[in-house]
């Protein structure tokens, strides 16, 4: 598994800089590119997505002082160590295990540290690396939240709009109210108020300045659901009969874990879902089962590097196939294909692009990208149509 390194803050003037950290696992999240690129309104909605589905997810937080003190070399280094630590000791509760790191930019952070030798760099790769993306999520809209409130703490200043970013409205604030603790007094900008007091006319008011966690609150990860299983006409504890119709009504609300059953005469079982890969390999099959009934004769499944990965690789003719596959158990919401936006193609070229790079004999031969849409249980193929 890949965990994902990014960091956001860099450049304002005031608060913290946030280095996020995300092992996805098997989770797949429509959506996913660099924060930047993304509406704050989806930003926050695939936040919330990415802190459900991902195996595991940690902040890293510097403070302005922090910075000051150390400079912006050690602190991308010290945020970085403080998000993976916070992995690192979820990994060890819930016995994960990640293979690679890769790190936004052109400057390994773990250099000097036991994971110096599993991390890499690459720059953009909050736009091509679905965990590092998710981790540039994640802290963008972590740092956004905790600027927004600092704007109620030191009103004036605009923080909730432009997030500490040297805009005219916050020089001008800082031309007339001075600085606060908040502010990066190492910035040259600022370096003229570095003997004057860190605090604002507002700060008389008695509110004080939240700081920045060392650890942001972690999405605890949970092991095992322990189910229980009851049948129609069984005794619940207060006397009553469970029906057919409270049946269907508990199958539709999550059972806590518990140390007893919800019901004395039930069996409990741990139980582990099926995994997001393990629903996926299910769709993959069936695509290419559709792909060998229809002349191609199936060379990779599954194919990945630490970058990418390709479902299907097929050969007809003298055409090389390069196929996604998107499996949904219902059309409810659309066929899979829907998933298939401008991003994920490029990411298809790419993947497709380094297969072709590492597989010499095939140089000459044309290529070409698919889409099977998979939907149904058990899976079938609905529709698979060439991506240009």
């Amino acid at each position: 598994m890949i965990l994902g390194i990014d960091e956001v803050g860099r450049g304002p003037w005031a608060g913290p800089l946030v280095v996020g950290a995300v092992i996805l696992g098997g989770a797949e999240i429509d959506g996913l590119d660099d924060s930047k690129k993304l509406t704050k309104k989806r930003r926050e909605a695939l936040d919330v997505e990415i802190r459900e589905k991902a195996a595991a997810w940690a902040l890293g937080w510097v403070s302005a002082q922090e910075l000051d003190d150390i400079g912006m070399s050690e602190t991308l280094r010290l945020a970085t160590r403080r998000a993976v630590e916070q992995i690192q000791a979820q990994c060890r509760q819930q016995n994960l295990a990640f293979s690679e790191i890769i790190i936004d930019g052109k400057v390994n952070f773990l250099r000097g540290t036991a994971l110096e030798k599993f991390a890499m760099t690459m720059p953009k790769a909050d736009g091509l690396i679905p965990s590092v993306s998710a981790a540039s999520i994640v802290a963008k809209v972590a740092r956004d939240q905790f600027m927004a409130e600092q704007a109620a703490v030191y009103p004036g200043y605009g923080f909730k709009s432009n997030a500490g970013y040297g805009v005219a409205k916050h020089r001008a604030a800082i031309e007339r109210l001075g600085v606060t603790p908040l502010h990066r007094l190492s910035f040259a900008p600022l370096a003229k108020y570095a003997n004057k007091p860190r605090e604002s006319p507002q700060k008389k008011s008695g509110v004080q300045s939240i700081e920045p966690p060392v650890g942001y609150p972690q999405k605890r990860i949970r092991g095992p659901r322990k189910v229980a299983l009851i049948f129609s006409g069984d005794t619940a504890p207060d006397g009553s009969t469970f029906s057919t119709a409270s049946l269907n009504l508990l199958s539709a609300v999550e059972i806590s874990d518990t140390d007893s059953c919800i019901h004395p005469n039930s069996i409990c079982i741990n139980e582990k879902p099926m995994t997001t890969r393990q629903i996926g390999d299910k769709g993959e099959r069936a695509a290419a089962d559709w792909l060998a009934a229809n002349g191609h004769e199936i060379i990779a499944r599954n194919w990945r590097t630490r970058y990418c990965e390709i479902d299907i690789v097929s050969v007809k003719g003298e055409v090389l196939y390069f196929t996604e596959v998107k499996y949904r158990k219902n059309d409810d919401f659309g066929d899979g294909l829907a998933a298939i936006t401008t991003k994920k193609q490029r990411q298809m070229r790419f993947a497709a692009e380094l297969f072709l790079a590492g597989k010499p004999e095939c140089s000459g031969m044309a290529a070409k990208l698919l889409a099977a849409s998979v939907s149904g249980d058990p899976p079938a193929v609905q529709a698979v149509v060439e991506v240009n």
